[in-house]
């Protein structure tokens, strides 16, 4: 992945400070399941941190236990960016 053009979205999204613009740029950035799954994956790693049990998570959002396994092993890494924001919101 190029560098800069990563820089240059992450800087895009960073400066977006109203709700409604961010979800209009997400909506024309991502297809309707991408923006879908990014959504569900925020709520398996939040609940994740804050002790939900799998299966709990998995009847909560109406998935599957194979879809928590990632967020699950994205949470092992403390230096990570999911733990960085969750250990901030604290």
């Amino acid at each position: 992945m190029n560098q800069k053009y990563k820089d240059e979205l992450l800087a895009v999204i960073g400066g977006i400070k109203d709700k409604k613009t961010q979800d209009y740029f997400l909506t024309d950035l991502l297809t309707p399941n991408e923006y879908e799954e990014i959504v569900k994956r925020w709520q398996i790693v939040k609940q994740l941190h804050s002790g939900v049990t799998q299966r709990q998570i998995a009847k909560n959002l109406g998935i599957s236990l194979a879809k928590i396994t990632r967020g699950s092993r994205m949470l092992l890494d403390k230096k990570g960016g999911f733990n960085q924001i969750l250990n901030k919101k604290k």
